[in-house]
């Protein structure tokens, strides 16, 4: 009986970081508008309240820390323990280069000016 609650346990640990992973990964087409963005966004809008130069900065990192939290969540709740090396590396390949994509996206809506501080929108 105990083996049997320590797999539950494992499984639904497993699953909780999967799950989360998912959320906060760039596998899913709503997760940046409602989780990764808005939370990139305030933590460049709280490190912007030191300087507001770092702005721009802030919010490519915090998206990009986002989601790779979100990958390396994902890829640990799912990934069994006896997966092969080389299966791992070319997932984590194709997730980077989705990361990649997502911040081009991010970085062009900065230079165009389409992302600001939020007391900037209200001018």
């Amino acid at each position: 009986m105990t083996g049997l609650r320590v797999n539950s346990k494992v499984i639904l640990g497993k699953g909780i970081l999967a799950t989360t992973g998912w959320l906060l990964s760039p596998l899913s087409w709503w997760n940046d508008l409602y989780i990764n963005f808005p939370i990139a966004y305030g933590m460049a809008w709280a490190v912007s309240l030191i300087d507001r130069r770092l702005f721009a900065a802030a919010l490519l990192s915090s998206y990009w820390l986002t989601n790779i939290a979100g990958l390396i969540m994902l890829h640990k709740g799912v990934t069994p323990s006896h997966a092969g090396a080389e299966n791992r590396r070319k997932n984590f390949r194709n997730d980077l280069i989705i990361s990649l994509v997502y911040t081009a996206v991010i970085a062009v809506m900065l230079h165009l000016g389409l992302l600001r501080l939020p007391q900037e929108y209200f001018r």
